[in-house]
């Protein structure tokens, strides 16, 4: 599974959730996923009263569970304080649909009081899609205690958290130089040994982006690495985003 927007070209906090991509994730644990039912144009229209659509959310979060599904995909877009209350209990539904929207509305709106309860389930959900979605909700939580669920993420889950993970990890890793520190050696291993192209070229991005926190030693590994893939890998992308890396550094030299 790939991520269906381009992180290179939005902030993580800022790629709009498609509802059309929920529904086909998990379509095939649902008889009849209520997010087929969602008008996705009703959210392209500029001139939404967005308090109305928040109180009307707000509303639907009460009711039943396709009704519940309706409200979270508005905060999946809007944010409003008042939604805290209604989504954190909704992180403990069975439906995953619901715990996956759930996940993304909270991303939307950060929630201090949810950060705990989002790395329990990047740790224990038995539903990738749902730890997938808490991968890149995690992102817009500048919390220390997410940094390491990240990097483990990124170690050890399969591949479309790994994907998020990578992202998220150049968020959190710009708190601090010391994060950025310990997201970079795993994003720099898992750069060298991951099989999945979109994690990799994730990975180059990311370290791209914490590169300035970075001691001097470990710039020029990534420098290094940046430049052998330039040159020598055999996936097209991976070399492409290797060599934005550089440019970006003012190395172009380096693979020419």
């Amino acid at each position: 599974m790939t991520n269906n927007s381009d992180p290179q070209k939005e902030s993580l906090a800022e790629i709009a959730i498609d509802p059309e991509v929920l529904a086909k994730e998990l379509a095939f644990e649902l008889e009849i996923d209520p997010l087929e039912q969602i008008d996705s144009e009703n959210f392209s229209k500029g001139n939404l009263n967005i308090t109305s659509e928040c109180n009307e959310a707000l509303k639907l979060l009460k009711g039943n569970r396709e009704q519940r599904i309706q409200g979270l995909r508005i905060f999946c877009e809007y944010r409003d304080k008042r939604s805290f209350p209604f989504l954190l209990p909704l992180l403990d539904q069975p439906c995953p649909v619901e715990r996956m929207s759930a996940v993304y509305a909270l991303g939307r709106n950060p929630c201090p009081s949810a950060v705990q309860k989002l790395v329990n389930l990047l740790e224990t959900d038995d539903n990738a899609y749902v730890r997938r979605a808490t991968a890149w909700s995690l992102a817009n939580y500048d919390n220390q205690i997410v940094l390491k669920p990240l990097i483990n993420a990124l170690k050890n889950d399969v591949a479309a958290v790994r994907l998020w993970s990578s992202s998220s990890l150049a968020e959190i890793g710009s708190i601090s130089s010391e994060n950025a520190q310990l997201a970079a050696e795993q994003l720099l291993i898992s750069l060298k040994i991951d099989n999945e192209t979109g994690v990799r070229s994730n990975c180059i991005w990311s370290l791209s982006r914490l590169f300035e926190k970075l001691n001097e030693t470990f710039q020029e590994r990534f420098v290094d690495e940046c430049t052998k893939i330039a040159l020598f890998d055999k996936e097209p992308s991976v070399m492409e985003e290797a060599k934005t890396a550089l440019d970006s550094m003012g190395m172009e030299s380096f693979y020419n």
